[in-house]
């Protein structure tokens, strides 16, 4: 038994590869809900009643849409993201790195609200708030510790909102989510590595070392308030619970079983998607000119470890992770220029969710900075298009493998002690329509 869980941690570790490189707020985490917040570098959303997108962000804000609304929008996501540095192995060293290996993607959302009289009003929300994948090929010479993954969530939001009275609105909602991933890990080429834990077996390079995959439904809720000071300034707070999925699937590699490379199995891993909070002001300075900003908290420091479960062998907690709670601070400017555009800009600054004793390949984190505009134009009397850009530098971080926890030494025993570097950008292009009614 004891053998066995060592395999399973092993299996695990090496799989695990790259969790949240492509996100672009911390951990796995996602910001890109619309394209209108987009804009502005998601500074002072809690506070911002935009159009019917508002609500994912704090339910309260329904309160302060008229009628019935609908946004529809999509953002384009091109991560650019290198890692490049040096195994080594007993008595030799080779260079390890990947280019480029974060996949591009398209982030949809769906949002509609109705204004029910002065003191409801109820909401539909669909989109994401947590999502990656990412692949460095299987010629990863440190694809000992991973070279694939993805984890998506994808939410759909019922909310209600009630306006006490002038100065304050509250809202909740619950949250029905679905998430899925999977996680690889295959011998690097720099194979034929006797492998102690695998019964002194010669693994081949590109063989799977471990696969595992699954997905799963669970539940979650939201709540918000927003206080109304006056006319020009709004202040918001909002808060979106854990939510724990058991992605359910199943599990293949050399590294679960005593060198068997055919070993399947069925089984979990438990994941958390942790709280977030966010407290945003708003402030019309002038007729046309407008400030805005944010402080955002995301419970990282809940992710301790990560557990899998098999169903016919032994189940352990597999990896260390350690994380931090993260923070982020947005500050952003609205303009009008006439009644039919409006401009926008934002800067943001996120922290990175681990500490640099805990960054690893397995997840490259570090702190980013993001760069936006955006504008609005009013095509109609009804209808409203968006558009938003950004640009997300994230600093230079050093990475070494093992950190010295048993998953990681174990998978070093695989091949070799890995040092170097993580480089990377993201671009964000978004666009969004929204229609009143």
């Amino acid at each position: 038994m004891k053998t066995n869980k060592s395999l399973l941690s092993l299996a695990v570790a090496c799989g695990l590869m790259s969790v949240a490189t492509t996100a672009n707020a911390a951990g796995f985490q996602l910001a890109e809900y619309s394209a209108t917040g987009l804009g502005r570098a998601y500074a002072g959303e809690a506070a911002m009643a935009d159009n019917a997108s508002s609500q994912w962000r704090n339910p309260a804000l329904l309160m302060q849409l008229e009628g019935t609304q609908v946004s529809v929008g999509a953002i384009y996501v091109n991560p650019n993201l290198d890692v490049n540095g040096e195994v080594t192995h007993k008595t030799k060293s080779i260079e390890a790195g990947s280019e480029d290996f974060a996949n591009d993607a398209v982030i949809p959302n769906f949002y509609l609200s109705h204004r029910y009289n002065e003191q409801f009003a109820i909401g539909l929300a669909l989109g994401t708030n947590y999502g990656m994948e990412t692949n460095l090929g299987s010629d990863f010479d440190a694809s000992h510790f991973g070279n694939e993954a993805m984890i998506k969530s994808m939410e759909a939001n019922l909310n209600l909102a009630y306006k006490l009275n002038e100065q304050f609105s509250f809202g909740g909602g619950l949250r029905l989510v679905h998430g899925e991933g999977h996680f690889g890990a295959v011998a690097p080429e720099h194979g034929g590595i006797k492998i102690p834990v695998i019964n002194h077996e010669i693994v081949a390079p590109h063989d799977t070392l471990k696969y595992m995959e699954g997905d799963d439904y669970s539940w979650g809720w939201q709540v918000g308030t927003v206080w109304q000071l006056n006319d020009a300034n709004r202040i918001g707070f909002t808060y979106k619970s854990k939510v724990e999925l058991e992605l359910e699937g199943h599990a293949e590699g050399a590294a679960f079983v005593l060198g068997d490379r055919d070993f399947k199995d069925t089984g979990s891993m438990m994941i958390e998607l942790p709280a977030t909070a966010e407290i945003a002001s708003y402030h019309q300075l002038t007729n046309s000119f407008a400030m805005h900003a944010s402080i955002n908290w995301t419970d990282w420091s809940s992710f301790e470890r990560l557990t899998a479960n098999l169903d016919n062998n032994p189940s352990s907690t597999v990896k260390d992770e350690h994380w931090e709670d993260n923070y982020r601070f947005a500050l952003g400017a609205t303009y009008q220029v006439d009644p039919k555009l409006t401009l926008r800009t934002g800067v943001a600054y996120d922290t990175s969710a681990v500490s640099d004793k805990n960054r690893t390949i397995t997840i490259p984190e570090t702190d980013r900075t993001w760069l936006s505009l955006g504008a609005s134009y009013v095509a109609t009397k009804q209808l409203t298009l968006d558009a938003g850009f950004t640009y997300i530098m994230a600093k230079d971080a050093d990475i070494k493998e093992s950190r010295g926890y048993e998953a990681d030494d174990k998978a070093q025993l695989v091949g070799g002690e890995f040092v170097g570097q993580t480089t990377g950008h993201v671009w964000l292009v978004g666009i969004q329509a929204n229609y009143t009614f």
